[in-house]
């Protein structure tokens, strides 16, 4: 029996253990908003909560986000196991999102609100995690992937 769509799961499982063991560290070592520059004024961790979605938009509203998580992690686990075989850089861009996706569901049921650490100061840029590093590596890949040429069947030698 061969295992269908092996690096989606692979790809998820790999995400998700990074972005749940890198929220534990951060937990166990951080004060809730201490911050600890890498590269002073570019790059920091900084230990922050968010309790809503991607730039904290919908905060205070996270109660509907944990189902909507969970709705897109069964989602794709259905495509993966229902759907049929996909390429190898299909079942990267959908794993990517279930990591993402699972990673950052499991905080908000269990804590109502995500773990976020990685603070790129240079830019400015909204506090994230590895989950929405995930997320966003999925959806890149699926776009290059819809915008390229599907490959012609090769046609045998006569």
């Amino acid at each position: 029996m061969t295992f269908k769509n092996p690096t989606f799961w692979i790809v998820a499982l790999i995400g998700l253990i990074l972005d749940q063991v890198t929220k534990f560290i951060v937990v166990q070592t951080f004060e809730l908003g201490e911050t600890w520059p890498l590269w002073e004024g570019v790059f920091h961790f900084t230990f922050v909560t968010n309790p809503g979605a991607a730039f904290s938009l919908f905060a205070g509203q996270g109660e509907w986000l944990r189902w909507l998580s969970l709705l897109v992690s069964l989602g794709l686990a259905a495509l993966a196991v229902f759907g049929g075989a996909m390429n190898r850089l299909e079942q990267m861009g959908y794993g990517f999102i279930l990591a993402g996706a699972v990673g950052n569901g499991i905080d908000r049921f269990m804590s109502g609100e995500v773990v976020d650490f990685l603070d790129f100061r240079l830019i400015r840029f909204p506090i994230f995690n590895l989950a929405d590093v995930c997320i966003n590596i999925g959806i890149i890949i699926l776009i290059i992937l819809a915008f390229r040429k599907p490959t012609p069947p090769k046609s045998p030698h006569r």
